[in-house]
């Protein structure tokens, strides 16, 4: 049967368990490899809050608060951090492990000579990144409320949110990385990418602060409605309007990421 009858016969529910057969396999591989993560994706955001939130935060509690809408510097970083350590996770799951699957250690080869599709592999794959996402999010999240960060009940819903914006970014870059054959663009990523986004779409300071010709471009990031959201649910001002809006933004550039995989994984992986 071809390819691309096999993918539109298949039962849904059979989709599924096969999507779970490619997760089991990334968790046995991260059995073997979570030590080489706790750096980057666990040690790293919480060293920044712990410098940002409680070092530089005093000095500009010093100065007052009434820029940063009258709250401690702690307690404004550390949901914009939240929101970041998920896009941070999910960028970097979403690339060199995509590319070494594909092209250096071929596993994604040896799962299609299985009856895995691609679309079970991009699925699997999504869910593992869905998993390490939600476990570094909620570390944080307790280690924030430890801290005194959070002000309100509301902030168990930022870790859901913070989670979305990590499925947001992992759907996008996924969907492109499958297609590379080689690593160079992903420094070009990282660096010109993720950077800015963490540097200026609301983390440490508020959108308004920067040039005016510059803000339009930060509230287009989906980074900056993860950091919205995640900060008003934090400090209990969260409205039911801009909650959809954020959540529409990051649902429907997730859902574009989906189907973009969709066709990327196939056009790589039947050759």
């Amino acid at each position: 049967m071809a390819a691309g009858t096999t993918e539109l016969t298949r039962p849904t529910l059979a989709g599924a368990v096969f999507a779970v057969r490619e997760l089991r396999f990334w968790l046995t591989d991260y059995r073997r490899t979570w030590r080489g993560s706790i750096y980057s994706s666990l040690l790293n955001p919480l060293l920044f809050l712990g410098a940002m939130g409680l070092g530089l935060g005093t000095l500009i509690n010093a100065r007052g608060d009434g820029a940063i809408g009258g709250v401690s510097y702690l307690s404004f970083i550390a949901p914009g951090l939240l929101a970041a350590t998920a896009m941070m996770t999910a960028v970097g799951e979403s690339t060199y492990p995509v590319l070494a699957s594909v092209k250096w250690v071929k596993t994604y080869q040896a799962a299609t000579a299985s009856p895995l599709r691609p679309a079970d592999i991009f699925h699997g794959h999504m869910l593992f990144v869905t998993l390490r996402v939600t476990m570094n999010c909620a570390i944080f999240l307790a280690v924030s409320a430890a801290l005194g960060a959070e002000h309100s009940r509301w902030a168990l819903a930022s870790l859901p949110v913070a989670v979305l914006t990590g499925m947001a970014f992992n759907a996008t870059i996924e969907s492109w990385a499958i297609t590379r054959t080689r690593d160079t663009s992903f420094a070009v990523i990282f660096r010109f990418g993720l950077i800015p986004l963490f540097l200026f779409s609301g983390t440490f300071f508020p959108v308004t602060q920067l040039p005016g010709w510059l803000q339009p471009l930060a509230y287009a990031t989906p980074l900056w409605h993860g950091v919205a959201l995640c900060r008003s649910l934090s400090l209990g001002v969260a409205t039911v309007g801009g909650a959809l809006i954020h959540v529409g933004y990051l649902a429907g550039l997730t859902a574009i990421g989906v189907a973009a995989g969709h066709r990327s994984y196939r056009r790589r992986l039947y050759v």
